[in-house]
């Protein structure tokens, strides 16, 4: 097995921390993604995959295609060796791979064509005859039943309740109740997802891979496959994107595996743009009522805030839209509540950003609704209803930083300027809307280790098996490391995305810098006081040693035993401009204030946050998957006709922080910050529409017929 090092290419110093170490090679070209890696003896792997969405397959025909130019074979579900299954999560789908004959999902993989070249694979693939059976429409989500969902992908309570709402309704001296929803939306990384397995003389697997997840791609493969850890190891330096698309364990790479196996080569298997709409999750379309009900001075008395949306129907993923309602406001009585249908589509996943990306969009359009129904200020309701401890459950909040986002985001975008009056503000032709919405999103930690080195040079180097997803996770653990050791961040040389490395955190749930930052914190506070007690770099060398060396984890079972309410908090507020005749929306200015605990990496940080604006402005007016439900399949599988922002649909960002150490949360202080600035951005410039144009605007994405 070859060994891949990072970089170490140091940066120059910069005022607002180290500049990304992974920066240069990115930008020239020189940094290896997991398509761009090739090995003595490969294959190129297509996939075939299911044209219909129910049924069987009754017979694959491959004999024209085993005759085509550079195939070397074609396999079935016939020739797949025996794995062992394991439930789902982590798995992205209900069954493994070419298992059986069942169909489930139009997409789905049924048959793996391997060739010399992508393209001869691709060319065969396309001659592979497939004759189905029991064949039936889709069952479409507005004809399945409502069920409580209960799945390993229901990773919260699906109902959850606190107070009397009914009295609280009976109370109020305003009530208003909107349906809300949003549409299905997939990730489009700019690296598709993509596999190389290659096995050993000796039995182990070697898997150069896309994931946002390096040890459970580790784990599962090893329990698949029936291998002990140590014959598996997973590389992964570089993710070209994923924003949760890559972080379950999806067909290609088990498929890829498995082939591999099969026929004693190395099996690349690379997914085409279309693919990623079938075999990668989306987002699902959600379906939402919101009641709020206040009296006349603003103060909740009651919320209830219901979700629906459609999963597949084998083990299928829950979106968690009504968690934040439960510590957003203060409120006497709150009812949530999350239904799924399930239905004949490809499995759903978690999409930048889950459950709150999709529910504060519902909740934070109805405070805007109840503010107008109030004549009050959005911005003053909000911060009326500030909660001294989290409502739903009583517990005492970690920190918490809603309020001062309010104000500094209101301070920095001139909200005092704001005409009240829907249409009121106008520039020429266009009509010009302001808007806000609260942000927040819960800290959440992972088991996460990091190694430390020093050499008696002074040199530094840290190892962890964290994957670096683009967000700059490696300029974020210099900036953790250099300033215990006593040295210039950007001399501190990262190693990650190996599995030979110390274990650390996936990177899903905004929880990568708090993880593995608390990790390098441990360990390099370790390693200084064992430098101290060695009499410095001088005593190093007088005792003849050349390194020092600190391994540390962090738990954060341990560290999280207080139990509190740890949640991340921003305010964002929106500028619109509405063509008056067109009805066309444009954001032309936005301002996002984030409280996210201490900031390691101010420039990436920041980077992250104008990324997560932008992803939700995609929310808000682009971002639209169409399903065919005579079909069961998904319309414009490709980026013509799967629209998403670019640098001309984003006007002018201003991102800040406040100041928000929380050491409750994390080692290190950080919260959670690669969701956070996604969340709360579409209900901003949906609550600004509005404003601009007397139109109440409850459906994603504001299109022009909405407004016409």
């Amino acid at each position: 097995m070859t060994t891949l090092d990072t970089p170490d290419q140091p940066s120059p110093p910069s005022p607002d921390g180290p500049l990304r170490p992974d920066g240069p090679d990115k930008l020239t070209g020189a940094a290896r993604y997991t398509a761009d890696v090739t090995v003595p003896g490969m294959l190129n792997a297509a996939l075939v995959p299911a044209t219909i969405p129910v049924g069987r397959v009754a017979a694959v025909d491959v004999s024209a295609a085993v005759r085509a130019p550079g195939v070397h074979a074609v396999l079935t579900a016939a020739d797949m060796p025996d794995l062992q299954p394991l439930p789902s999560p982590p798995l992205g789908h209900g069954s493994l791979p070419m298992r059986d004959d069942v169909i489930r999902h139009e997409g789905q993989p049924v048959a793996l064509v391997l060739a010399d070249s992508w393209e001869q694979a691709r060319y065969a693939a396309g001659l592979v005859g497939v004759e189905y059976a029991d064949t039936a429409a889709p069952l479409a989500f507005e004809d399945a039943p409502d069920e409580t969902p209960a799945s390993g992908h229901a990773f919260w309570p699906t109902d959850a309740s606190v107070g009397d709402v009914e009295a609280g309704l009976r109370a109020a001296d305003v009530v208003v109740t909107s349906d809300y929803g949003t549409a299905d939306r997939h990730a489009n990384p700019i690296e598709p997802s993509a596999t190389l397995a290659v096995w050993d003389e000796s039995g182990s697997l070697l898997v150069h891979s896309s994931v946002q997840a390096l040890r459970l791609t580790h784990m599962t493969l090893a329990g698949m496959f029936r291998l002990p850890p140590e014959k598996v190891r997973v590389i992964c330096p570089y993710v070209g994107g994923g924003f949760g698309a890559k972080g379950y364990i999806w067909s290609h790479t088990i498929l890829a595996a498995a082939a591999a196996l099969v026929v004693r080569r190395p099996v690349k298997i690379v997914l085409t743009r279309a693919q990623m709409f079938t075999l990668s999750g989306h987002q699902p379309v959600n379906r939402q009522t919101v009641t709020l009900a206040a009296t006349r001075d603003g103060a909740l008395t009651a919320i209830r805030h219901h979700s629906t949306h459609p999963t597949a129907r084998e083990d299928g993923y829950v979106e968690g839209a009504t968690r934040s309602t439960g510590w957003l406001y203060a409120c006497p009585a709150i009812e949530t509540r999350m239904r799924v249908r399930r239905v004949d589509r490809p499995n759903p996943t978690a999409m930048r950003s889950p459950g709150e990306g999709i529910g504060l969009f519902a909740l934070e359009t109805a405070m805007d609704e109840l503010a107008a129904e109030l004549g009050m200020d959005p911005v003053e309701l909000r911060i009326r209803n500030e909660p001294e401890h989290e409502p739903m459950t009583g517990l005492p909040f970690s920190t918490r930083t809603l309020v001062r986002c309010l104000r500094e985001g209101a301070r920095r975008f001139g909200w005092e300027r704001r005409s009240a009056e829907p249409r009121s503000m106008r520039d020429g032709h266009d009509l010009i809307g302001w808007g806000v919405a609260a942000a927040s999103k819960d800290s959440i930690g992972a088991l996460s280790s990091a190694r430390i080195s020093m050499e008696a040079d002074g040199r530094v180097c840290v190892e962890t098996a964290i994957q670096e997803i683009g967000t700059g996770m490696p300029a974020a653990i210099q900036a953790v490391a250099g300033p215990v050791l006593g040295v210039a961040a950007e001399t501190v040389r990262v190693r990650h995305g190996d599995t030979l490395l110390p274990a650390a955190s996936p990177s899903i749930g905004s929880m990568s810098a708090l993880s593995v930052g608390s990790a390098v914190e441990l360990a390099a506070t370790r390693l200084r006081d064992e430098l101290e007690a060695a009499g410095g770099l001088e005593g190093l060398r007088a005792a003849g040693l050349e390194r020092l060396e600190a391994e540390a984890t962090w738990d954060p079972a341990e560290h999280m035993r207080e139990k509190l309410s740890r949640n991340a908090y921003g305010a964002v507020f929106a500028e619109v401009r509405v063509d008056a005749d067109l009805g066309q929306v444009r954001m032309s200015r936005c301002v996002g204030v984030f409280g996210a605990g201490r900031i390691l990496s101010p420039v990436t940080a920041r980077s992250q946050m104008i990324g997560g604006i932008a992803w939700g402005c995609g929310q808000a007016l682009l971002e639209r998957s169409v399903l065919d439900t005579r079909r069961g399949r998904f319309r414009s599988k490709n980026l013509s006709g799967y629209l998403v922002p670019v640098n001309a649909d984003i006007g002018d960002v201003d991102v800040s922080f406040v100041e928000d150490d929380d050491r409750r949360v994390s080692a290190v202080g950080a919260k959670g910050i690669g969701e956070l600035g996604a969340i709360g951005v579409a209900a901003a410039i949906a609550n600004a529409v509005s404003h601009a144009t007397g139109r109440r605007m409850r459906e994603l994405p504001i299109r022009i017929e909405h407004l016409l």
